[in-house]
């Protein structure tokens, strides 16, 4: 056994903006399961205070010097019982808007102490100084907001834990003023390239790369992108450097919340052994959001991020031929106002055809993934993607482009194990050309439902995965001390 601590900026369903949320929920409950004694690390934003119910305080004090004294709180996850230590600094996190951004969509201006108080508290809790009576082994970072625990690890002069820093998505990076640096009681010799500088910032993220000792990514296929120049966002000199220290591990979903025979959000549940229910939720989804209800109109569905590089933009282009060919599209999401703009102004001109939800409803995302015939994501680069495994889980197979993570768990319908439709070039000729491929199967209804079967069969969980993550944790903690 051996203590971990899992430290996030976000946890499903205490506060989530993405898919890190998801996983930072269904990953330490999967190694929770395997016999780890691991234990999460968030922020106390008034969600996560306002949903766990046995919170008590178990340490009082100063994460930086002249900076008010914290608490730490310890709680269970609500759903898998998973402990859980929040740092209760009401200042920096009991805000009214986003985690990490404020309503009008900038970022919080002291996003560098919130983090950095985070980053520290894990390397506190990975010392022999820990606050509690605990104090881990292996302490499991997640993107740039617990990117410094590294480096807080790598300076401390006591006993301290290994660490991990997992990328979900390297396009976000942290990278804030050089002034920081003394705020967060960091040493000048760090500002280094060798170190957590980054093009004359610091950078939260490179800390993580530079200092852990081990680097991972969410898809085998994204950890080898990373390294090139078109998608290594400056940092693939850093990652070649280290690339005998890089690895990727491919996500898995929490099985047991997305599951279509026991969803709590569908009035209509089924399994593959009876997919006519599955029509009767498509009907209702039709209902709900003003479609034309037919059950035999192909019904695609996008759950996402509107952003460039989730290529929506790229379905807007193709969508006037689809919609011509009599496909119907609903669309739950937000990101870019252009993009928003767009897609609300194709819901007016397709009235009955397209509906479009700006923003993010939980039970909504359930019942389009249920109740859609065809799920799109046809991202320029994805690290990993979690969408894309709930669609195959549903029965509802995904079109998806062949990069990271999307590569790595979407096999092409045109084998005999197919579970989705694959496409390589960024375009939208491209997407246009697979998504007619795949209604076409959809009209092939023995064709299709070998697909559907094939993605409702294939092994999405976290068993594997988490594995791989405990034979890696095993290989760190059997390395010579300060060996990176």
């Amino acid at each position: 056994m051996t203590r971990i601590l899992f430290a996030t900026s976000e946890v499903h369903p205490l506060i989530k903006t993405g898919g890190l949320a998801d996983v930072s929920a269904s990953l330490p409950a999967a190694l929770q399961e395997l016999g780890q004694d691991v234990r999460l690390l968030v922020p106390g934003y008034s969600q996560v205070l306002d949903g766990l119910s046995d919170k008590k305080t178990v340490a009082t004090f100063a994460v930086f010097p002249g900076q008010p004294e914290v608490r730490l709180l310890s709680a269970s996850m609500p759903n898998t019982k998973v402990p859980v230590y929040v740092l209760d600094a009401p200042q920096y996190f009991c805000r009214v808007a986003g985690p990490y951004q404020y309503h009008l969509g900038g970022d919080w201006p002291d996003n560098p102490m919130r983090f950095g108080m985070l980053s520290r508290v894990a390397a506190m809790l990975g010392s022999a100084g820990s606050p509690v009576d605990w104090q881990a082994e292996l302490v499991h970072c997640n993107d740039w907001q617990t990117g410094l625990a590294p480096a807080y690890l790598h300076l401390e002069k006591s006993a301290h834990a290994r660490s991990v820093m997992t990328v979900h998505n390297l396009a976000f990076q942290g990278n804030f003023e050089r002034d920081w640096l003394k705020l967060l009681n960091l040493p000048q010799h760090v500002f280094d390239m060798h170190g957590v500088e980054f093009h004359g910032n610091l950078s939260f993220l490179k800390s993580g790369l530079h200092y852990a000792n081990r680097i991972v990514t969410v898809s085998p296929t994204y950890a080898h992108e990373i390294q090139s120049t078109e998608m290594g966002y400056g940092m693939q000199g850093l990652l070649t450097a280290r690339k005998a220290h890089v690895s990727g591990i491919l996500n898995g979903i929490d099985e047991n919340e997305w599951n279509p025979a026991t969803d709590k959000h569908l009035e209509v549940r089924y399994d593959d052994s009876d997919l006519s229910l599955k029509t009767r939720g498509k009907l209702a989804l039709q209902q709900r959001l003003g479609l034309e209800v037919n059950e035999h109109a192909p019904l695609l569905g996008v759950v996402s991020r509107l952003t460039h590089q989730k290529g929506l933009d790229l379905l807007l282009e193709c969508l006037p031929a689809l919609m011509e060919g009599g496909a119907q599209l609903v669309v739950l999401g937000s990101g870019e106002a252009e993009l928003e703009r767009r897609y609300q102004h194709l819901a007016q001109r397709y009235a009955g055809r397209v509906s479009v939800t700006i923003g993010f409803n939980e039970a909504l995302s359930h019942q389009i993934m249920a109740g859609a015939d065809i799920f799109l994501m046809p991202s320029r680069f994805e690290p990993c993607g979690l969408n894309q495994m709930y669609g195959m889980r549903y029965g509802t197979p995904p079109v998806v482009r062949r990069t990271g993570g999307l590569a790595d768990s979407v096999i092409n319908a045109n084998l005999p194990e197919g579970t989705g439709f694959v496409f390589d070039e960024p375009s939208a000729i491209s997407l246009q050309r697979t998504i007619k491929w795949a209604i076409e199967c959809y009209r092939d209804t023995k064709n299709f439902r070998r697909i559907q079967l094939n993605g409702m069969h294939h092994d999405v969980g976290w068993k594997h995965s988490a594995q791989l993550y405990i034979d890696l944790y095993k290989t760190i903690l059997n390395e010579p001390a300060g060996h990176i």
